[in-house]
């Protein structure tokens, strides 16, 4: 069993994996507010789950408010990104099966 505290996992920059198993990877995101998401789609299954900030999702084209307690899933090689932050948001995100490079 492997535990991780929030404080620990926090990223330097934006992103940083705290998990790597061939199933699955996980980390923690973290974009300021009025930043602009530079992700392109990935080649693996996605959840971000919000632990805190408000902004906008956008996956396809279709735009969603994002705030503490959104859950959101992203298919693979699907174009997404967050816009119009406007508090910093803290997301915790999980790949399926592990994170490999943009799609």
């Amino acid at each position: 069993m492997d535990i991780y505290h929030v404080s620990d996992v926090h990223p330097r920059e934006r992103y940083r994996e705290f998990l790597r198993v061939p199933a699955l990877s996980a980390g923690v995101y973290v974009l300021r507010a009025g930043d602009s998401d530079p992700q392109r789609p990935h080649r693996e299954d996605e959840i971000y789950y919000v632990t805190s900030g408000r902004g906008m999702i956008r996956v396809r084209t279709e735009d969603r408010p994002i705030e503490p307690g959104s859950i959101v899933y992203v298919p693979p090689r699907v174009d997404h990104r967050f816009h119009a932050i406007t508090e910093e948001l803290r997301v915790l995100v999980v790949f399926a099966p592990a994170e490999t490079s943009p799609a």
